[in-house]
Formats: C-alpha cells, structure tokens, sequence
C-alpha cells in the first residue's frame, strides 16, 4: 500500500482546535449564553503556557478550569487565548496556546472534546490525534485486516 501523505488525523485535530477557539471568541464578544459553562483542560508542561508558579506547582503536567460565572479578560488569538481567573481568591492571569488544549466540554450542550498529543516528556506531539469517542470496534481489531490477495492461487 503506498503511503499516505496526507495526514488527516492532524487535520481533524488542528479542525476541532478552532472550535474550541471559534467558541471562546465568542463569549469573550458576546458573554456566556445562560446554563453554559466550558471546562477546559491543558498542559501546563509547555513553556508557551503562562500560569502562575504555584499553580504550575500544583498542576505540574495538565490542569481543568471551568469558564462560568467569574472570569474576566477572556482574549482568544490565532495562537490560543488568556483568561483570568480566581484561584483561593486570588486572581491569576492564565495563558493557553491552542496547542496544549487536551480537552474542551460543555456539558449544557452535551458537546465534549479530547484531544491526544502528551508524549512522555510532557511536549505536545504535532502529530496528535483526537481520541476516539465511538464505541465498540477498536483500532486493534482494525488492524488485523489481512489483504486477501496473498492467499489466492494464480
């Protein structure tokens, strides 16, 4: 089989990243609709990603926060956004490249995203992919198509 040039898993991944910006661009324009909050989680290890010492201490690889009722400053660029938020009352500015983005939901609109890309060294593989959400197939079952052309006598 030849192999395959186009990379459509990265594709999918770097589509389903601009929703997740698509939709902070708009609660930072038009505010949150009512009954939605967002939770969003990300990897605190990569050095584009701004938080705060003791937060990154306490979160030293990924780290959830939930957008809903007290956020303030909600920026969203092409490279990801900035938020601040209170943590023990004490605010902290938050600043997100859509690259370490591991997970977005809201749960009002039963919509949820997870994305793969943490290797073990804590930096985020350009080739990620989103994890699967079906059920029942697996990718192991997948690949252990056997191409019949092998067995056939001429």
């Amino acid at each position: 089989m030849a192999e395959n040039k186009l990379n459509y898993k990265k594709m999918v991944n770097d589509a389903l990243r601009q929703v997740v910006l698509r939709t902070l661009r708009s609660v930072a324009q038009d505010g949150l609709p009512p009954g939605h909050h967002l939770y969003i989680s990300f990897l605190t290890a990569l050095p584009e990603t701004k938080i705060a010492a003791e937060l990154k201490q306490q979160f030293p690889d990924e780290m959830t926060i939930v957008l809903q009722n007290q956020f303030w400053d909600l920026a969203v660029t092409d490279e990801g956004f900035s938020v601040t938020l209170n943590f023990n009352k004490i605010p902290h500015e938050l600043v997100i490249p859509i690259k370490a983005l591991t997970g977005f939901a809201d749960p009002l609109a039963e919509f949820t995203l997870q994305f793969g890309g943490e290797d073990s060294t804590g930096a985020f593989d350009e080739g990620a992919t989103v994890e699967k959400t079906t059920v029942g197939e697996s990718e192991a079952k997948i690949e252990k198509v056997v191409e019949l052309d092998n067995f056939r006598k001429t």
